[in-house]
């Protein structure tokens, strides 16, 4: 069972973490770019701002954005921003999406995110955890796939594992960590293909962040994962 509040918890840490190391940066190192192809630390920044105002909307009930276009909109007018602003409007946003999780709700009612996806409502923090976690390693500041909580990494494998099952493009997998955990994902027909490495490869695959050529496939040619 989903536990919202020690989820709520570690999004108020690693919202500190993120927010204690782009703190050194400045105007300058904030406008050059992230890992994620096309954005620089500043795109990350406002992501992550508007992310949490989304995600308001979505405990809400409201729609998670106006439009796919007005969401890029906002990302791309906000990144520019001088550093101070951008950590000031994500500090903000954090706190009120944590507040919004103080009113009184059913925890265990559906909610509806982008694209018509529908979660329940206390799934919703380790959503907010892995875009914190996840785009804290997108800015390139010294925290890398390797520093995330272990336990955060076997959930986010976990999660990715189940969102690429039953995918008509993704061959039936094995996933094995060097730790001893295991997940399946891709067709359920068909023997599947045992990928083993370390924990933080295979979620660096997974989220495509890594190209997965730390893992370890017999010999067998890797699969191209979809885009998240």
């Amino acid at each position: 069972m989903t536990d919202h509040v020690h989820d709520l918890n570690a999004v108020r840490e690693a919202t500190d973490r993120l927010l204690t190391a782009a703190g050194t940066l400045d105007n300058a190192a904030a406008a050059r770019a992230s890992r994620l192809p096309g954005w620089t630390r500043g795109h990350v920044l406002t992501h992550l701002a508007r992310n949490a105002d989304a995600l308001v909307n979505v405990l809400e009930g409201r729609p998670m954005y106006a439009s796919t276009e007005v969401r890029d909109a906002d990302i791309e007018s906000g990144a520019p921003r001088p550093l101070a602003t951008q950590l000031d409007d994500l500090r903000t946003a954090a706190a009120h999406f944590l507040d919004a999780t103080t009113a009184p709700a059913d925890w265990n009612r559906t909610v509806t995110l982008r694209n018509g996806v529908t979660d329940t409502a206390a799934n919703v923090p380790f959503r907010r955890l892995i875009e914190v976690e996840l785009h804290h390693v997108d800015l390139g500041i010294g925290y890398d796939l390797e520093d995330l909580p272990a336990g955060f990494t076997a959930r986010e494998i976990d999660f990715l594992a189940k969102r690429f099952s039953g995918h008509p493009d993704i061959p039936a997998l094995r996933l094995v960590s060097a730790d001893g955990g295991t997940w399946t994902s891709g067709r359920a027909e068909g023997e599947p293909l045992t990928v083993t490495g370390t924990a933080p490869a295979l979620l660096g695959w997974l989220a495509g962040r890594r190209d997965g050529a730390e893992l370890e496939t017999g010999g067998a040619p890797r699969p191209v994962l979809p885009p998240l």
